[in-house]
């Protein structure tokens, strides 16, 4: 089957789209449980051959590979003859292995053009390795749709060194962040969530839950995934997450510390490992590895952390088959920093070898509504169907490729919302982007190279650490002081007092510019 499935697709590749998606749609080969581009490396050994003198950008993104993604993948292709002498490779990189496999993939200069790349994501240390390509003279000549649609804010405050190695995301420029949960069971149990402001209220929700529904998880949490994310936490790391050093966003002191300093990160420590011993938590969040809508899927879980936006509970309602069952509650203030005008970002590779057509790409993604949501959506009439003015609703092929990854790519604004969702949405990202407070260090990010060894040894002390104690698994009376030692062993401190050095120097250049 595989053998018939790889000469076929091959084959398929030369075929004109409506064939093609006919093919593949309908036809009774159209499930695997192996990786499909690995199926299409083995039917494409030579791409630039399919379209004699046309380049393939490659394109690689985060994300679970779609079913129907070659089909799409074709309607992009057949949509881009005529506006851009490339044609696309779509990448997607499950986010189990994303980091393993990208970090390969820099590490080899593996010839690509486009990475999807944030903030949260190691941006500045792949920046630091020379694995994106510095962007100003490319937008200047390739990416005038970009720059004329983007607000400025995106661009100055994802700068690494006054240079920006890769393209926002048009989106939400606020930040908030608290949990989404099952609406459909707290009205079940008369749970009133609007009592709840903080992460302790929500100690008398999770306990009716744990009370009245014993087989069901209040919150479940997994590395990077709790209440001390920086998204709920309202840390600015100050560039990279993985390197220590935060300041408040929500607030206006500009001292730099470590996040075992600040009352917040100890408080919601202990928060944490009190519902974890309330049996709150699931038991494995310190090992398990399955994404929180993933979880959520289940129908066991009442809630998990998320980074929150207006309608992001719609969203993961539609991601998970949840319609109509979920909510969202804020537990911190909206606030803006350089971890949100860099949250989502696509770079360009240094190996890519055109990286004018890699910009072109990027550039209709923020200006091409209909291409935007061909990439986002699929086919129309097969994966969705139009349901008015800019709203679709699914089909029972919407399944086959939904990738949800809206986020990533372009400009959200020129996408369709589903009928389930807000059809003011985008009105209200607009809304909700005005009024919140600007971090002291929007606009700064780390250069960690002075500090490199020590950014290595910290973060091997985090792993063995950090996932355990965030969690709630480990007493944190025991295991803090432990972690700190080790911390200050790997030469934390020195790495507090480069980040402050460079970051006085940023505020001094800045009140200097603006007097």
């Amino acid at each position: 089957m595989a053998r018939w499935r790889i000469v076929s697709l091959s084959r398929l590749t030369r075929m004109p789209v409506s064939l093609l998606v006919l093919l593949l749609l309908l036809g009774g080969c159209s499930s695997t449980d192996t990786n499909e581009s690995a199926y299409r490396e083995e039917a494409v050994p030579n791409e630039e051959g399919q379209d004699a003198g046309v380049y393939t950008i490659k394109f690689v993104y985060t994300g679970a590979a779609q079913k129907d993604e070659l089909a799409v993948e074709a309607a992009i292709n057949d949509y881009l003859k005529g506006k851009l002498d490339a044609r696309i490779d779509l990448m997607p990189i499950d986010w189990g292995q994303w980091e393993d496999r990208v970090n390969l993939m820099i590490a080899s200069r593996e010839k690509v053009d486009i990475i999807f790349t944030a903030q949260w994501n190691k941006h500045a240390v792949n920046v630091a390795k020379g694995a994106f390509l510095e962007l100003t003279e490319l937008l200047q000549t390739h990416g005038q749709g970009i720059l004329g649609t983007l607000d400025p804010v995106f661009l100055s405050g994802s700068r690494i060194d006054g240079g920006n190695y890769g393209v926002p995301t048009n989106k939400e420029l606020a930040a908030q962040g608290g949990i989404i949960y099952r609406k459909d069971v707290a009205e079940e149990l008369g749970i009133d969530m609007s009592a709840v402001r903080s992460i302790a209220d929500l100690d008398a929700v999770f306990a009716r839950i744990k009370r009245e529904k014993p087989d069901m998880i209040p919150i479940y949490m997994r590395q990077g995934e709790t209440f001390n994310a920086h998204y709920i936490g309202n840390y600015d790391p100050l560039g990279d997450t993985s390197i220590p050093g935060i300041i408040l966003k929500d607030g206006d002191a500009t001292q730099v510390m470590p996040k075992y300093e600040t009352e917040r990160y100890v408080e919601t420590l202990r928060i944490t490992r009190d519902f974890y011993q309330k049996g709150y938590i699931n038991n494995d969040a310190v090992t398990n590895q399955t994404m929180n809508m993933e979880a959520l899927k289940t129908g066991n879980v009442f809630s998990i952390t998320s980074a929150l936006k207006p309608g992001k509970a719609e969203e993961i309602a539609i991601q998970t088959g949840l319609i109509g069952m979920l909510a969202q509650k804020e537990l911190n203030a909206k606030t803006i920093s350089t971890s949100e005008t860099a949250g989502s970002m696509l770079g360009i590779s240094s190996t890519s070898q055109r990286p004018d057509l890699a910009m072109q790409w990027i550039n209709l993604l923020h200006t091409d509504r209909y291409l935007n949501n061909l990439l986002n959506y699929g086919i129309g009439g097969v994966h969705y169907e139009t349901a008015g003015e800019g709203v679709i609703r699914q089909t029972d092929r919407t399944k086959d490729y939904n990738p949800s990854s809206t986020w990533m790519f372009g400009n959200q604004f020129l996408n369709f919302v589903w009928d389930t969702e807000d059809p003011d949405k985008w009105e209200k990202f607009r809304t909700f982007n005005a009024q919140a407070h600007l971090s002291p260090g929007l606009g700064f990010v780390f250069d960690s190279a002075p500090v490199k060894a020590e950014v290595a040894a910290v973060v091997n002390v985090d792993r063995q650490y950090l996932n355990a104690l965030d969690t709630g698994t480990v007493d944190v009376d025991h295991v803090l002081p432990q972690y700190v030692e080790k911390l200050k062993a790997a030469g934390i401190d020195r790495i507090i007092e480069e980040k402050q050095k460079q970051f006085d120097a940023y505020l001094a250049l800045n009140k200097r510019e603006s007097s």
